[in-house]
């Protein structure tokens, strides 16, 4: 079976968390779509946008060079469908069927089962190419339009809610379908773990799924549902609980609660984090904490670039785009965007651009170059014994640019 994933023109609308990633890549009940769909389908292919291409070849390479499979049907489906094994199973039959059809949401193409031998762009295509191929298929008299729907992330916030409302059944199905041993009552492991004395766990509200490598300290509190990736160290005296989903190669301390982490992130000391998302290759400062709820305990409305959505969502954390930091005792009110490639002080009131300084509290939100960004993620690379190489430079530079823009709607004027 054939399938191509592909970025459309509304993946923006995830900002701040695609600018470093495609929409494919987003974790979410501990998946990610690009790994659930590898299962199922012989042969994926990755279509993104033009600064992502690189950043697919490098670190996605069997969506940038595996050939689809000639005399098979081949499903298109939108990189921003949440990674829910109810949806690939809901797939799955229908590539099966081999019923040509599309499945639109408000005009929106998020699926389609081309019949085999469909004329389909290759890979020496542009992005816009195939997204005017794309465009197409609308009018195609031979897709019949489909009653189905197909959940999809998007905004940033998404993540978050998904997160929390498929990650049971999601961990489910790791847990019939891998190999994981019960380490005691609800906790489950894949190979070798470090599990100190003292630790507590709670399964009554779903399963902790943990993947080789994790080491979890003394005297920690873990409430399912919860994922740990490949490598993640847990610190002594922490509460993981209630949906939370860590990428691998983290450090994860003090309370995270109904959050996502992607790998390589560092929350390591005391603080809480809840209901957020954290892209890769952000630190947290010690004391480091935001607010998910507010005080008048209504509904969190979101300001993004392109304007306010509301969220119809009671809890909703921070949202952080890679590489960015957090200074200690930082403070982060309900609902605040953070861009990439950021530092933070102090209380952090409004949503921060990418590549600044942000210091408000003093007066302060100053421009970082993009020179700075690329000498701390060469020295961060090193200390996890990753190379920086120069497609990782290049979208540092990348995000520079796309993000200049927005650091003149800030608000006010940068001081320098």
């Amino acid at each position: 079976m054939n399938c191509i994933l592909f970025e459309d023109r509304l993946v923006s609308k995830l900002y701040p968390i695609v600018l470093a990633r495609p929409a494919y890549g987003i974790t979410c009940g501990g998946f990610r779509l690009a790994e659930l769909l590898a299962e199922k389908f012989d042969a994926c292919r990755g279509v993104v946008r033009y600064h992502i291409a690189a950043f697919q070849a490098q670190y996605y390479p069997p969506l940038h060079e595996t050939p689809l499979t000639e005399g098979e049907p081949t499903l298109l489906l939108s990189a921003s469908v949440v990674p829910r094994v109810q949806i690939l199973e809901k797939l799955t039959r229908w590539v099966q069927s081999k019923q040509p059809g599309i499945v639109l949401h408000d005009g929106r193409v998020i699926a389609a089962l081309l019949p085999p031998g469909q004329r389909i762009p290759n890979t020496s295509s542009t992005y816009d190419e195939f997204l005017a191929f794309v465009d197409t298929l609308t009018s195609r008299s031979d897709l019949s339009l489909r009653d189905e729907t197909f959940e999809l992330f998007e905004y940033a916030h998404d993540v978050v809610r998904f997160n929390e409302e498929i990650i049971h059944e999601n961990l489910e199905y790791r847990l019939r379908s891998g190999d994981y041993h019960e380490v005691q009552d609800g906790l489950y492991a894949a190979g070798e773990i470090s599990l100190a004395e003292n630790v507590s766990v709670d399964a009554s509200s779903g399963p902790i799924v943990v993947e080789e490598g994790v080491s979890i300290g003394p005297f920690c509190f873990l409430r399912g549902p919860a994922y740990l990736g490949r490598n993640v160290k847990v610190i002594e005296h922490s509460a993981i609980k209630d949906a939370v989903s860590l990428g691998h190669t983290t450090k994860i301390g003090g309370e995270v609660e109904a959050t996502v982490i992607e790998p390589f992130s560092n929350k390591q000391h005391h603080g809480f984090l809840g209901h957020s998302y954290l892209g890769s290759w952000i630190n947290l400062g010690a004391g480091t904490s935001n607010s998910d709820l507010k005080n008048t305990y209504g509904t969190v409305n979101m300001d993004y670039p392109f304007g306010r959505v509301a969220t119809k969502m009671q809890f909703v954390g921070s949202i952080f785009g890679d590489y960015s930091k957090t200074a200690i005792n930082t403070g982060i009110f309900t609902g605040k965007t953070i861009g990439v490639c950021s530092m933070l002080y102090g209380f952090v009131t409004t949503n921060v651009p990418s590549f600044v300084n942000y210091a408000r509290l003093f007066g302060q939100v100053t421009e970082l170059p993009p020179e700075v960004m690329i000498s701390t993620q060469q020295r961060m690379f090193q200390r996890r014994n990753v190379t920086q190489t120069p497609c990782d430079i290049q979208l540092i530079h990348d995000m520079y640019l796309l993000t200049q823009e927005e650091r003149q709607l800030t608000g006010e004027p940068l001081v320098f």
